[in-house]
């Protein structure tokens, strides 16, 4: 089992990254992190996560997931991504499992995954207007699963989104 993990080359937030990693890692779970280009990112805390992958050099039908890292990054340099929303579109379309935290569900709305869908998201006035005009039925709670689309509203939520998407994850192989 692979997962992949996207993140801005700048601004991601890093708990947001990081405990998801982690929790991957102790789950047994591979995971290669890709972003608009190779090489290191930088999150709005300081922390440095090498991307080994640019965008276009995924291959998605290699992961059975796919978990987007929020931040400010994620609205400069992956709201507007037309790869990324491709790539949201194919792991839905294939049933495998889609993960937003942040502003990153975002990404999720305008690939047109969450009309009709239960979701959260970090609340902005910009990212509020995005997530009504994608359909998402919004919920005011840290956490979201809905027919294998999780989301998460920011930092704080970063340890339980990772278990979540985990659980969904495994669940969805047996």
């Amino acid at each position: 089992m692979k997962v992949l993990i996207i993140i801005a080359p700048e601004k991601f937030r890093d708990e947001e990254f990081t405990a998801p990693a982690a929790a991957l890692q102790e789950a047994g779970i591979g995971y290669d992190v890709a972003s608009t280009r190779r090489g290191t990112c930088r999150g709005m805390l300081g922390a440095t996560v090498n991307a080994t992958l640019s965008l276009k050099e995924v291959d998605p039908k290699t992961y059975d997931g796919i978990l987007i890292v929020g931040g400010g990054g994620a609205q400069s340099y992956l709201w507007d991504d037309d790869i990324l929303c491709r790539m949201v579109k194919n792991f839905h379309q294939s049933a495998r499992v889609v993960a937003a935290i942040c502003l990153a569900p975002v990404v999720l709305a305008r690939a047109g995954i969450l009309k009709g869908k239960k979701a959260t998201f970090f609340n902005s006035p910009i990212s509020l207007g995005e997530m009504k005009a994608g359909g998402a039925m919004l919920v005011d709670k840290a956490v979201v699963n809905d027919s294998r689309i999780v989301t998460a509203n920011g930092p704080a939520a970063a340890a339980e989104f990772a278990g979540i998407f985990i659980r969904t994850l495994t669940a969805a192989e047996q």
